[in-house]
């Protein structure tokens, strides 16, 4: 017994401590899980506050306060928030009108096209301008239509209306536009009409790529990205022409483009950039010769999309 007695203290002693340890442990754990809670009940109550006053903001605030809820809404980038805006498409101010168009993008595809579609029409240069833009970003190939149907309007008078319409037909990506843009780089190039004429290109280059690659996003020219972030390195190229008659109609006008020294500079590098991205490669021999070109930027384009017209080749063999 005198033996054993010193030994067991400290062992009692150890396991109390163990106990002891556990049960601070259990309850820090009780804490953190009830600070965390806290946190999200006073995260979501503040949302949910905030979004009754961005609600109450575009409802009664004056226009200065109606286009920070919008700007604010835009930023969320969330279904719920986008659908607080769409009163604001019927603002009586044409700036915050404007504003909203850009804020109901994240809304379903539909619901996003309807709301905006009337907006297209709007009283308000400002207000068609950004309609555009933003039925581009939804991406809706609904749009297509009344897109077209205003930039061939001679009623239409605003020349950067007619752009943002050009501007998003190249964003929805759908071949079914290729006609009608092709139809603009048919007509003489003149200063008046060299900003359409560039955009329209380009968005026949957009459509192709985003058929291509799924990808709506476009750098011209992609020489100062690192190898691993340039598209045309990630999917293999294959000939579109094959595929849509759309693309073929495009391919010789878009040559035409490059080729003639009255087109502007913006212009050719965007048919360089097309041409790659349809992938045709009767283009090779044009976009061979224009290497040589003082143009640093389309001599870039060129080198960039003979390489999509390899990667094209590769394939066939």
């Amino acid at each position: 017994m005198g033996t054993g007695s010193p030994s067991k203290r400290p062992t009692r002693r150890v396991r109390n401590s163990i106990t002891n340890y556990e049960l601070r442990i259990t309850n820090f754990r009780a804490f953190f899980r009830l600070i965390v809670f806290l946190c999200v009940l006073c995260v979501t109550t503040s949302f949910a506050q905030t979004n009754e006053n961005l609600a109450e903001q575009i409802r009664s605030g004056n226009s200065e306060q109606r286009r920070s809820a919008l700007f604010e809404i835009r930023n969320r980038r969330l279904e719920e928030a986008s659908r607080m805006a769409i009163p604001a498409l019927r603002d009586s101010n044409e700036i915050v009108r404007a504003t909203a168009a850009f804020s109901v993008i994240y809304l379903p595809k539909d619901e996003a096209f309807n709301a905006l579609i009337p907006n297209l029409s709007d009283k308000s240069e400002i207000v068609r301008r950004e309609t555009a833009y933003a039925l581009g970003k939804i991406q809706n190939s609904s749009a297509i239509n009344p897109l077209i149907q205003i930039f061939q309007n001679k009623k239409e008078k605003s020349i950067e209306v007619k752009n943002a319409c050009v501007v998003a037909l190249g964003e929805i990506g759908d071949a079914s536009a290729i006609d009608a843009l092709t139809q603009i780089l048919r007509q003489k190039p003149e200063a008046d009409n060299d900003f359409l004429r560039r955009s329209a290109a380009r968005s026949i280059g957009q459509i192709a790529q985003i058929i291509q690659i799924k990808e709506s996003y476009t750098v011209t020219p992609e020489s100062f990205l690192p190898e691993k972030y340039k598209l045309f390195t990630i999917e293999k190229y294959q000939n579109l022409t094959a595929k849509f008659s759309q693309f073929s109609q495009s391919v010789p006008v878009l040559t035409q483009v490059l080729q003639n020294p009255k087109e502007s500079g913006d212009a050719r590098r965007e048919a360089a950039f097309a041409l790659g991205a349809i992938g045709d490669v009767s283009a090779s021999t044009v976009l061979q010769n224009a290497l040589n070109s003082k143009d640093y930027y389309l001599s870039e384009i060129c080198k960039e999309s003979l390489k999509k017209l390899s990667s094209v080749e590769k394939q066939s063999v």
